[in-house]
C-alpha cells in the first residue's frame, strides 16, 4: 500500500524495494536505515532483513488499489538504482508507473551513473519525475547525468545540504528542493548556503522548495527561510488534480 508521508514535497511513499548501502557523505545518518532497523525490531515482515537490499515483488500491484490520484515518492526506503536491484525489476517498477498515469511518481537516486546507463532501457511517461540528490559540491556531476535522462520533470534534492553549492548549472532542471539534515548527529546547514541556492534558482527561473532546517528537533527548527515558507513546484504540478501544498 501507499503510506501517507510526512515528507513536505510529496503525499505518500511506495516501496517495492527496501534497504540500501552508503554511497556518499549524505548517507552518514540515513533516516531510512534507522527506520528499517526499528521496523525489523517490531517484527515487520518486509524488514526482516533490516536494511539489506530486499525486493518486494508483491508491492508492484499496490498502485492498482489506490482509489484517488496521488503524488508518490518511490523507494523512500531504498535507492531504485542500487547495483543489487536487477535491471528487470527496475523495468517492472517503471512499467507499473506507466500503467497508472493518474498518479505522479517521484524518484530520487544518488547512483546517477547507473541511472544514466539504464535510462534508454526505461519508459519515461509524463507522470514520472526523476531526481538526484546532491548534498555537497563533490557530487554535482550527478546533475550532468540527470540531464541525459528523458524525464518529463528533472529535479534536485539538495538534502542534507552539507556545504555551499555555488555556480550550479540548472540548465534542464525543473525543480530544486533544499533541506538540512535531521535526527541524531545532524550536521548543521548554514542559512547563506540555502539563500545562495535560492538566488541561483531565481536567476534560472527554476522553482525552489525549502523543505526544512533539520537538526535534532526538525519540527522545532521549522522551515521558514528569510521570513517565509517556499513551496514552489514545477510547472508540471499544475496538471495534478490534488493539492500538493502543505501550507
Amino acid at each position: 500500500m501507499a503510506t501517507v508521508s510526512a515528507i513536505e514535497w510529496t503525499e505518500a511513499t511506495w516501496n517495492p524495494v527496501s534497504g540500501c548501502t552508503k554511497v556518499s557523505a549524505g548517507c552518514l545518518h540515513c533516516y531510512a536505515e534507522r527506520m528499517a532497523k526499528r521496523l525489523q525490531a517490531m517484527g515487520q515482515v518486509r524488514y526482516r532483513n533490516g536494511f539489506e537490499v530486499t525486493l518486494h515483488p508483491e508491492a508492484l500491484d499496490e498502485p492498482s488499489g489506490w482509489k484517488r490520484p496521488r503524488v508518490v515518492f518511490v523507494n523512500s526506503m531504498s535507492d531504485l538504482f542500487h547495483s543489487k536491484i536487477p535491471t528487470s525489476f527496475i523495468q517492472k517498477v517503471f512499467d507499473v508507473m506507466e500503467d497508472h498515469p493518474q498518479h505522479t511518481f517521484q524518484i530520487l537516486t544518488k547512483r546517477s551513473a547507473r541511472l544514466k546507463k539504464m535510462a534508454p532501457l526505461l519508459s519515461w511517461p509524463e507522470n514520472v519525475w526523476m531526481g538526484v540528490t546532491v548534498e555537497h559540491a563533490d557530487y554535482t556531476g550527478r546533475i550532468d547525468d540527470l540531464r541525459e535522462v528523458d524525464a518529463a520533470v528533472r529535479f534536485l534534492s539538495l538534502e542534507p545540504l552539507l556545504g555551499p553549492l555555488p555556480g550550479l548549472d540548472l540548465v534542464g532542471i525543473d525543480w530544486v528542493i533544499v533541506g538540512g539534515e535531521s535526527g541524531p548527529g545532524a550536521r548543521p546547514m548554514q542559512e547563506e548556503w540555502a539563500l545562495e541556492i535560492q538566488e541561483q534558482c531565481r536567476a534560472s527561473d527554476v522553482p525552489f522548495f525549502f523543505k526544512q532546517w533539520g537538526g535534532v528537533n526538525k519540527k522545532k527548527a521549522g522551515r521558514i527561510l528569510h521570513g517565509r515558507t517556499w513551496d514552489e513546484y514545477p510547472e508540471a504540478a499544475q496538471k495534478i488534480s490534488i493539492s500538493m501544498s502543505r501550507g
